[in-house]
């Protein structure tokens, strides 16, 4: 089927309590994702990216369609507020391409960020979460179905730490898991015992982001023990040496029982990374990288990467009322800016 003939994604009816995955077109049932990317970006913009931005609807729908393509039915864009995530683009992505896409809310690093931005939200993060996951982004856009925060490299500097609580108290709000980046793949039990321990967040509402990047099988295992879900995303990164190391890190989690804990990604984060531009790209994830995790893994449990688990890590119950309190003056500031 072309493109542009898929027939629309729409949302699957659910009952008034069934847990659902919050997409861009509306709540649809956990197993509806299908075969999902658990980490990718279809737009993105940071100083720290400079002539690399993601920012072409053009280029964008032939990368969903290459990955739908290659099987691909789901993408969770972690692309967090005030990082170009193309809200208003979404919808229509979703539709013409019938791939399921789920936005995110939350904040990257302070690095991401002019030093205003992040005073003009510091007494109000929680709240702007919040509004974007209940009411969407931008007040009329789609509504966001994750919470993206970022550690630093090995620590947590005090961005990180402000940035998680607003996360956490927009948790408990609306029941919504909370995906993070870890610097390098490092410091994973640090923001367990800042989100789980401090803050109170269940354990199964954590996606740890970015650990294939530090092969750290110990670590692997003490955060899946704690009942996080472990992101491995960013296959082929010329700088992080570390697929083929990947088979033997998911093969020691399963066999220690911790197979529903893996969660796999592509995390496109430049131009020349899609595979419309000649890079891997989203493709890349159900083409050579699957592949090699079938040879040693076998199909089952790859299977159960892309689509058991995903489904149940997104998944909420997105009936709660929220409970953080309200301030209309900022609500309207937060509603204006947080389209970007």
């Amino acid at each position: 089927m072309a493109f542009g003939d898929t027939a629309p994604t729409v949302p699957t009816p659910l009952g008034d309590t069934a847990p659902a995955v919050r997409t861009v077109l509306g709540d649809i049932a956990p197993a509806a994702l299908g075969v999902c990317d658990a980490h990718d970006h279809l737009f993105l913009r940071s100083p720290q990216l400079p002539g690399q931005e993601l920012d072409d609807f053009g280029a964008a729908a032939a990368e969903l369609r290459a990955f739908h393509a290659a099987g691909g039915t789901s993408v969770i864009q972690w692309t967090p507020y005030g990082m170009g995530r193309g809200a208003a683009e979404l919808p229509r992505l979703a539709r013409e391409s019938g791939v399921h896409i789920v936005a995110a809310t939350g904040l990257h690093q302070a690095a991401h960020y002019a030093p205003e931005v992040l005073e003009r939200l510091r007494s109000w993060a929680a709240e702007l979460f919040v509004a974007e996951l209940t009411e969407g982004i931008g007040g009329t856009g789609p509504r966001a179905g994750m919470i993206k925060v970022a550690g630093g490299f090995h620590g947590l500097d005090a961005h990180a730490r402000y940035t998680m609580a607003a996360a956490a108290e927009a948790q408990r709000a609306t029941g919504a898991v909370i995906g993070v980046h870890l610097e390098l793949g490092t410091g994973a039990l640090d923001v367990l015992e800042l989100l789980c321990g401090e803050l109170a967040v269940p354990p199964d509402r954590v996606i740890l982001g970015h650990l294939n990047r530090s092969p750290d099988l110990v670590v692997h295992r003490a955060a899946a023990e704690a009942g996080a879900y472990l992101a491995f995303d960013g296959p082929s990164r010329a700088h992080h040496a570390t697929d083929w190391r990947l088979p033997e890190a998911l093969a020691a989690l399963a066999e220690a029982g911790f197979g529903e804990r893996i969660l796999l990604g592509g995390d496109t984060t430049t131009a020349g990374a899609r595979s419309v531009n000649g890079g891997p790209g989203m493709p890349h994830l159900l083409r050579r990288h699957r592949e090699r995790l079938e040879v040693v893994l076998g199909k089952d449990l790859v299977a159960r990467f892309l689509t058991a688990n995903p489904a149940r890590a997104f998944a909420a119950d997105w009936t709660r009322v929220p409970r953080v309190p309200r301030d209309p003056r900022k609500g309207r500031e937060a509603r204006r800016a947080s389209t970007a």
